[in-house]
């Protein structure tokens, strides 16, 4: 059990059956009545944010959860298989735990899983990933970068926008928190 006097920002308790991380808090002792923590609440699973008070003083569980890098092997069905980077074991995830970012894994690509026990909680994919543009419009000579852009379908089938200069086969960097482009990115050669 912890105690609201030791919350700490990135600390995670359960509330109410779920996992939530504590993102901000402020302890408030008012003129008049007893002093509380103000805190906002980021659900692990659903990523919602709650603003939450609690008595001074007041006990609850902490979760400790435990992170894990792995690799993304390949789709079986409705299942994408992971391999723990420290013992190898294959692990199958569901769309549903990893999110968003399922739109972004290509075979190889590194994640993180966070673990509470033995159930995966949530699965994090990096925050940018280099992608190949595999469909788009194509560019006109004398288009710049400006307020607008195109859609572009990416090798793992998302879509984002682009500027209007991308053109099939180019490779961009794509920010997944956000679905945005960020920028070209140079061949190694």
């Amino acid at each position: 059990m912890i105690d609201t006097a030791n919350f700490k920002n990135g600390m995670s308790i359960i509330l109410e059956g779920e996992i939530y991380i504590i993102t901000e808090f402020q302890h408030v002792k008012p003129g008049k009545g007893p002093a509380f923590v103000r805190t906002m609440l980021k659900n692990v699973r659903t990523n919602a944010t709650i603003d939450r008070r609690f008595r001074a003083g007041e006990k609850m569980e902490q979760a400790f959860l435990e992170r894990r890098q792995m690799q993304y092997l390949y789709r079986a069905g409705e299942e994408y298989v992971f391999m723990s980077m420290e013992d190898y074991e294959q692990v199958p995830f569901s769309e549903d735990q990893i999110g968003n970012g399922v739109k972004y894994l290509k075979e190889n690509t590194e994640v993180m899983a966070m673990m509470h026990g033995s159930d995966v909680i949530a699965v994090e994919v990096p925050f940018f990933v280099d992608l190949e543009v595999t469909e788009t419009a194509p560019g006109v000579k004398g288009d710049t970068v400006s307020g607008s852009g195109k859609p572009a379908t990416l090798e793992t089938g998302a879509v984002v926008t682009v500027p209007f200069f991308v053109n099939v086969g180019d490779r961009i960097k794509v920010d997944t928190r956000t679905d945005t482009y960020i920028e070209r990115v140079k061949d190694k050669d």
